[in-house]
């Protein structure tokens, strides 16, 4: 990935400025992934200068609370030292993005905690678990991403381009298997960015939160669809008793058939460093345990191509309809 992907800048010692792009988003809101990544960031920079004698480069754990949703554009990350460790150290980092140009002290849209440690020099006592992914996941030909890059592969096939509102997914390549999912409620995928780039150590961010939405692959997904669009729009009717949408146009109601997946809570364990360099492919397991009254949560896995474990996420994820993305932004919450 482009070294100017979730780029931040130093402001001062602990605030740092960022951007958030249109082609990085979701709707008209930032694609929460590209968000995370952009914390990372931000942590990063703050030990590369701030903090650069303490040599500890790299996040090993994160987490954030979406609070209030996000908006295209400029973003500012301040920083507060929680404690700084010879081996941890632990960040409080507020991300916040003013509603107009007189708002000198806007609220907070985000709020997360970070840990600060070296993943290579870290020592200490390792033992083997057993743990393995169950089912576990398809081969790939000749344990190479040689054939699933050219679409060959005959366990995996590359999936179709997704609509236009999500747009974040059109920078990625997602790679699915192509007998179908091995399990309800969950999904598999090898990714690669579609430009060729590399996932960064501060690509892991985005990576857990970039894969097929668990709702929309569920073999029961059209009927649930169903019911809640049309449990939503009883009693909404024109002044005719059109049932058909009345004052809704047939846009509007396409967009609230269409769901948005905010994020409330993110958490990232990161496991192991990438190569410097990055790397082109990682595979990612997202699996749900529960969906139930509009709320999720998912158990995110990524492995390389070597099959070792690189990061666990756990999200907590709301499911409304789209047109809560497509509203003007304000003081309101998700």
């Amino acid at each position: 990935m482009a070294s100017s992907f979730a780029e931040v800048q130093a402001l001062d010692s602990h605030t740092y400025q960022g951007k958030f792009p249109d082609e990085w988003s979701i709707g008209n809101v930032p694609h929460g992934g590209f968000v995370t990544s952009c914390f990372l960031s931000a942590a990063a920079l703050h030990f590369a200068t701030t903090h650069a004698a303490r040599n500890q480069p790299h996040t090993i754990t994160l987490h954030l609370s979406f609070l209030r949703r996000t908006s295209i554009g400029p973003a500012r990350f301040t920083v507060r030292d929680v404690k700084l460790g010879r081996r941890t150290s632990t960040l409080h980092v507020a991300l916040t993005q003013p509603d107009n140009d007189d708002d000198d002290d806007p609220e907070p849209s985000v709020l997360g905690y970070l840990t600060q440690s070296n993943l290579g020099t870290e020592q200490g006592i390792s033992l083997p678990t057993g743990w393995s992914l169950h089912p576990p996941p398809l081969l790939l030909l000749h344990s190479s991403t040689a054939a699933l890059k050219a679409d060959r592969d005959p366990n995996w096939t590359r999936a179709r381009r997704l609509s236009t509102f999500r747009k974040a997914a059109a920078r990625t390549e997602f790679y699915l298997p192509r007998q179908g999912q091995l399990a309800p409620a969950m999904a598999d995928e090898w990714i690669r960015l579609a430009d060729g780039g590399r996932f960064t150590q501060t690509a892991l961010g985005f990576v857990v939160d970039q894969f097929p939405q668990i709702v929309e692959i569920h073999p029961d997904a059209a009927a649930a669809v169903a019911s809640s669009f049309s449990s939503s729009s009883s009693g909404d009717q024109g002044a005719d008793g059109d049932g058909d949408g009345g004052r809704r146009s047939r846009e509007e109601e396409a967009m609230r058939r269409t769901k948005w997946y905010p994020t409330v809570l993110l958490n990232l364990d990161v496991k192991k460093a990438l190569p410097e360099e990055g790397v082109e492919w990682l595979f990612v397991r997202v699996r749900a345990k529960r969906i139930q009254n509009g709320r999720m949560d998912l158990e995110v896995v990524v492995l390389d191509e070597e099959g070792d474990l690189v990061a666990v996420s756990d999200h907590v994820c709301l499911i409304v309809g789209a047109e809560r993305n497509t509203t003007r932004r304000g003081r309101s919450k998700v």
